[in-house]
């Protein structure tokens, strides 16, 4: 099956269509059915507002909650329960509040509603400008590590023949994976309603680190079998090199995995969001390696995205 990964790369690549079209179509209607207009949820850290996150001690309703909200002139809040109704746990956006309203809200929601559990209930007010230094450098930061990878890779490239090739090619799985773990996120936020929050950035760059890493290996055991096996034909030359390195690629994916998945279990539920996105995408990096970055270099050289009936022999 391994050995016939870039012949048979037409499949594999279709494969990457299914998961990120649902995706996209996640984010496209959250573009048109937010309020916000953005492809996900946005929590505290990226809107201006203020996040409510009351604990009731007895169970309570949407209705009741959003009467004490508009009798105190915040007539578009958005409520909704988080976790299971049992938790009695409610979050509800406004605008931000001004001097005791927060106080005098709480007040009303436990005479009005039910007792609030003081200790477990929160509240985080962000301003206009805050809000759109924190979306700037999340644009920022996406950006300038993609030119970082690109630049990098065609400078430790640069021996091989067509180094470009292998850092745009890297560049385009790294987009393959952003792609599959933001459209996930969307996806996983219209079912259980998650907000995404300063540490999606943190797991977006990271996972951008996962999926290089894994490309690198391969590209630089091509790069050396290049000279090895003069004469052979760069697609059998690209087989050979994964085939050499794919146990090393997964054994340390599979060790990351292990961590992230005994985090996601019994770590704080303050993290599994942030924790989940990374394990999304350190398994689409895994797969993107393989099955997408190396392929795409051949699908290049050889100037067909599903196959050759020329190989290219390699005379260097």
């Amino acid at each position: 099956m391994l050995y016939n990964i870039i012949s048979n790369r037409r499949r594999y690549f279709l494969l990457s269509l299914a998961i990120i079209i649902p995706g996209l179509i996640a984010m496209i209607y959250n573009v048109v059915t937010l309020p916000t207009h953005t492809p996900w949820k946005l929590s505290v850290d990226f809107r201006p507002g203020s996040r409510y996150v009351i604990k009731f001690l007895a169970p309570a309703t949407e209705d009741k909650i959003r009467q004490v909200f508009q009798g105190a002139g915040f007539g578009n809040a958005e409520i909704s329960r988080l976790g299971t109704e049992a938790d009695n746990t409610w979050q509800i956006r406004t605008d931000s509040p001004k001097g005791e309203e927060v106080q005098n809200l709480r007040t009303a929601l436990s005479t009005q509603v039910a007792p609030v559990d003081e200790p477990n209930s929160s509240v985080d007010s962000v301003s206009q400008r805050v809000a759109g230094e924190v979306t700037r450098a999340a644009i920022f930061a996406s950006i300038a590590a993609s030119l970082v990878v690109l630049v990098y890779i065609w400078y430790a490239f640069r021996s091989a023949p067509n180094a470009m090739r292998y850092s745009v090619c890297a560049i385009v799985a790294m987009i393959h994976d952003v792609l599959v773990a933001a459209g996930l996120t969307a996806l996983v936020g219209l079912i259980l309603n998650w907000e995404i929050d300063a540490l999606f950035l943190t797991a977006m760059l990271t996972l951008i680190g996962f999926s290089v890493q894994d490309t690198i290996v391969v590209y630089d055991r091509i790069r050396e079998n290049l000279v090895r096996h003069r004469g052979e034909t760069f697609q059998a030359i690209v087989t050979r090199s994964l085939l050499e390195t794919v146990h090393r690629s997964l054994a340390i994916s599979l060790c990351n995995m292990f961590v992230l998945v005994a985090l996601l279990l019994f770590g704080g539920a303050s993290i599994k969001q942030f924790v989940a996105i990374l394990l999304m995408g350190l398994i689409s990096g895994t797969y993107s390696s393989i099955f997408t970055a190396v392929p795409l270099v051949v699908a290049w050289a050889e100037r067909s995205i599903f196959g050759s009936n020329k190989p290219i022999v390699t005379n260097a």
